[in-house]
C-alpha cells in the first residue's frame, strides 16, 4: 500500500527562488535562510519518496480572475515552469504521478470535495521554489509531484477547518492506493506577511511560532482558526498558512517535528520551515 511518512511545511518566497538560480544562497542575507534547509536536504536524499503532494498557490500564472478553483489536483505527466513575467525558471520540469493523482482525485470527489482537476498548466514559484529549498541544484526531481492547487488570493479562501479536513481525506485516499509508495504530503505558503497597504512589511514573530508550535503533537486548534484571525494578526496574505494544514491532516491525530525553522526577514516576509513525522505516541516533538 501507499503510505505518507512525512509531512515538510514551508514558506514559497519568491526571492529564494532568484537567489538559488543565481547563487546567492550562500551571502550575507540569505545564508542564514538557506541554511535552515540543508538538513532537510540531506534528509530528503535519505528518505527518497516517490511522490509528493505539494499544496501550494498559484500567482496567476495557471488561473486568473476568468476561472478560481478552490481546490485543484494535476493529473497531468509533466508541468513545466510558469513565465512570471521574466521567463521561466531555469529547473526542471516537474514529473506528475498521474495513476495516483487520479486515484486521490476520484477519492476525494466521492468523499463529498469537489475537486477541480486540472491535466494541462504550467507550475510558478509556489510550487517550485519549494523543491529547490528541499533539493537543491539537480539536473531532475528526485521524485515525482502532484500539484494541489488552494485559492488563497481571491476571497473567500477555504477555511482552516475545510482544509486540514482535506488533508484527512488524502490520507485516506493514499492509504487505499494499492501500489507500494513512499509519500510526503508539503504544505507550502506564509508565514506573516502582507504586500500591501499600510500594513506593507507586516510581521508578526510571536504568532508565527505560535502557529508553528500548533503544528506539532496531537491538537487540532490551529484548524479552527478564523479567517479574521489570519488577517488581523499575520496580514492580508499570512491566509496562506491555511495550506499548511491540508499537510498537517494528512498526518494523523499526531505529529512528531523533525526539524525546525524560522527566520526573519526573507524579502518582506516571515519565511517558516518544518518536517513532520505521523507519530503513535513515540516520538519526540
Amino acid at each position: 500500500m501507499a503510505r505518507i511518512t512525512a509531512g515538510v511545511a514551508s514558506s514559497h518566497v519568491p526571492l529564494l527562488g532568484v537567489a538559488h538560480d543565481q547563487g546567492k544562497d550562500k551571502d550575507d542575507y540569505f545564508g542564514p535562510i538557506f541554511a535552515g534547509y540543508d538538513w532537510t536536504r540531506e534528509w530528503e536524499k535519505a528518505e527518497k519518496p516517490d511522490v509528493v503532494i505539494l499544496v501550494y498557490n498559484d500567482h496567476a500564472s495557471a488561473f486568473d480572475m476568468k476561472i478560481i478553483p478552490t481546490f485543484a489536483i494535476g493529473c497531468g505527466e509533466r508541468y513545466k515552469p510558469a513565465d512570471e513575467g521574466w521567463g521561466p525558471r531555469a529547473v526542471p520540469d516537474v514529473i506528475g504521478h498521474p495513476d495516483l493523482a487520479w486515484h486521490i482525485a476520484q477519492s476525494l470527489i466521492l468523499d463529498e470535495f469537489d475537486m477541480t482537476i486540472i491535466n494541462e498548466m504550467d507550475v510558478d514559484h509556489g510550487l517550485t521554489v519549494p523543491l529547490s529549498m528541499m533539493f537543491g541544484d539537480v539536473p531532475e526531481w528526485p521524485c515525482k509531484v502532484i500539484p494541489l492547487a488552494v485559492n488563497v488570493v481571491t476571497y473567500p479562501p477555504p477555511s482552516g477547518n475545510r482544509c486540514w479536513a482535506l488533508g484527512e481525506a488524502i490520507a485516506r485516499a493514499v492509504a487505499s492506493f494499492p501500489e507500494d509508495l513512499n509519500v510526503q504530503v508539503w504544505g507550502t505558503g506564509g508565514m506573516s506577511h502582507q504586500l500591501q497597504g499600510p500594513r506593507a512589511g507586516l510581521i508578526n514573530r510571536e504568532w508565527d511560532n505560535d502557529f508553528l508550535d500548533g503544528m506539532i503533537g496531537d491538537s487540532d486548534r490551529l484548524r479552527h482558526i478564523p479567517h479574521i484571525e489570519y488577517l488581523r494578526e499575520t496580514g492580508s496574505e499570512g491566509i496562506e498558512m491555511v495550506m499548511w494544514l491540508i499537510m498537517r491532516g494528512a498526518l494523523g491525530k499526531r505529529a512528531a517535528a523533525l526539524h525546525r525553522h524560522y527566520h526573519v526577514p526573507c524579502s518582506n516576509t516571515a519565511i517558516g520551515h518544518l518536517v513532520l513525522r505521523p507519530d503513535d505516541g513515540g516520538g519526540v516533538d
